[in-house]
């Protein structure tokens, strides 16, 4: 609990929120980009998963080190 609790903290998410901002938009245009670029559709899916990832890598890595300097 203790974990979600530091992993949903403000400074937290606002961090996460401006990592997958950045990693989300250069995945989507690796991704979906020569789709695009030749007419065809977005895939919504994927243009989520492509934000979400990011957010949950960040989000869980700060968590686990804040976690980890407060044992030290």
């Amino acid at each position: 609990m203790e974990f979600f609790k530091v992993a949903t903290a403000r400074k937290n998410v606002l961090a996460s929120f401006k990592i997958c901002l950045v990693v989300g938009t250069i995945l989507n245009l690796i991704n979906q980009g020569p789709t695009l670029y030749d007419g065809g559709s977005i895939s919504w899916i994927h243009l989520i998963m492509n934000y979400a990832v990011p957010f949950c890598v960040s989000s869980f890595s700060a968590a686990k080190n804040q976690m980890a300097m407060k044992c030290d």
